[in-house]
């Protein structure tokens, strides 16, 4: 197995969190993709879904399965900034849908793609918890709040 020995070590701890046997166990696999994905690369790779899977005891299609259905899990390399727009409801009346379109047009950028030239990976997620202060984008893990379009600007700039 190719997961560093902390991962595993974390992973050992979990599953005791978790009824005895198989189906307790693949209980800390969502848990675990996280863990992989913040420690290993921003991303989840075919060779961590098979470790993963052996650890769990599972097929590796079954840790595909998990990995693919849910959007907080990159199954691809993020760019060197992520750029998350919330477009829940509150964020939507004031103003996400103009943030979107320009956060495309700064970046070249498509939804839930990286720009070509790798400098940035942009989302789209959901409500954020911000919703007195919309519109709003996580850059980098740091929420920008009551977000202008030229406060955008200069953000995606400062990151160029």
């Amino acid at each position: 197995m190719a997961l560093p020995e902390k991962l595993v070590d974390e992973f050992n701890a979990l599953v005791k969190n978790y009824p005895a046997g198989k189906e307790g166990k693949r209980s800390g696999l969502i848990p675990a993709l996280h863990r992989c994905q913040e420690e290993l690369g921003g991303w989840v790779t075919p060779e961590i879904m098979e470790d993963l899977a052996a650890f769990f005891d599972l097929e590796p299609a079954e840790v595909y399965g998990v990995a693919s259905f849910y959007p907080m899990f990159r199954l691809t390399p993020p760019g060197k900034h992520v750029i998350k727009v919330c477009h829940n409801i509150s964020c939507d009346l004031v103003g996400a849908r103009d943030v979107l379109a320009k956060a495309k047009e700064l970046t070249g950028a498509e939804v839930h793609g990286t720009s070509p030239d790798g400098k940035f990976t942009l989302e789209v997620v959901e409500c954020q918890g911000c919703c007195s202060t919309a519109p709003m984008i996580d850059l980098d893990n740091t929420f920008h709040e009551n977000l202008t379009l030229d406060e955008l600007e200069r953000l995606i700039g400062e990151c160029q």
